[in-house]
């Protein structure tokens, strides 16, 4: 790699110095806000959107500031990717504290949080959902193939597609499935993005047990995630998918199995004979 020059690296360093101011006053202003809450708690829903919404914008500048590196440096700002990619988890630390982060239960068990921010619109909660896809996306991107966040980012957007679940307010959207219900677009909009997420989690959570850990924890919740989508369907009373999912989870369910007792004859194995080959 050649050396980067004295001259390049001043230019960079003023074209990213008003980035950082940025990030430094969004940060001020995150820690000012949570110093708010702790003495006054009214409307925390509805802050804790903003200080979400806020840090994702954050995250847009450290983006922005890899970018300006590899363009003016030719190299790419790990420390920048990386205050981006806990950037990315703090947003969705918020979203979890508004919405909850539970996966497969009944909605009635997370219906009161929806009600604490009630006039969070649809439409506010389908773009807050987008933003923070797109910006886990692009820190993701930045980093590159065979990045050691690879498996990071499969429970970073399994976290992102619980969230979106969960900010579903699953009454109002069983009953506006009708096109002349105003609002119809953004509710099928949004309905779409969380049944894409819900699957795309269990397949990657099964990828990441079936090629990273070997953790049967991780093969668990890709089947979670299946259930979840599967409890969706039924709520929106999408038959065909209910029974697709009902198969697809019964054959997760038979090879977790079948891998749980070929791996407890192996430990058993290796107990009785510590010296035998695999």
């Amino acid at each position: 790699m050649a050396k980067v020059s004295e001259e390049a690296k001043r230019k960079y360093s003023e074209k990213i110095k008003a980035y950082k101011k940025m990030v430094d006053d969004q940060l001020q202003k995150e820690r000012q806000i949570l110093q708010i809450l702790k003495n006054d708690d009214t409307g925390a829903g509805f802050k804790k959107l903003m200080l979400a919404n806020e840090i994702l914008n954050i995250v847009s500048y450290y983006v922005l500031m890899n970018e300006l590196s590899l363009a003016l440096l030719g190299i790419k700002n790990e420390a920048f990717l990386n205050d981006g990619r806990k950037a990315c988890f703090k947003a969705l630390i918020y979203l979890e504290e508004v919405f909850t982060d539970y996966l497969d239960v009944p909605y009635s068990e997370y219906e009161d949080h929806l009600e604490a921010v009630a006039g969070f619109s649809d439409e506010d909660r389908f773009n807050l959902i987008r933003k923070a896809g797109f910006s886990i996306d692009s820190i993701n991107s930045a980093y590159g193939e065979g990045s050691k966040w690879k498996w990071s980012f499969v429970d970073m957007n399994g976290r992102l597609a619980v969230a979106a679940k969960n900010c579903m307010d699953l009454k109002k959207m069983a009953a506006g499935m009708d096109p002349r219900v105003p609002g119809y677009q953004i509710r099928i909009q949004q309905l779409n993005l969380t049944r894409r997420l819900l699957q795309q989690s269990a397949d990657d959570f099964r990828k990441k047990y079936e090629l990273s850990t070997m953790r049967i924890d991780d093969f668990k919740r890709a089947i979670n995630f299946l259930s979840s989508l599967k409890r969706l369907s039924i709520v929106l009373k999408r038959h065909s998918d209910v029974e697709a999912l009902k198969k697809k989870i019964d054959i997760w369910k038979l090879k977790m199995e079948t891998d749980v007792k070929r791996m407890e004859e192996k430990e058993k194995k290796n107990r009785l004979n510590p010296n035998a080959p695999d």
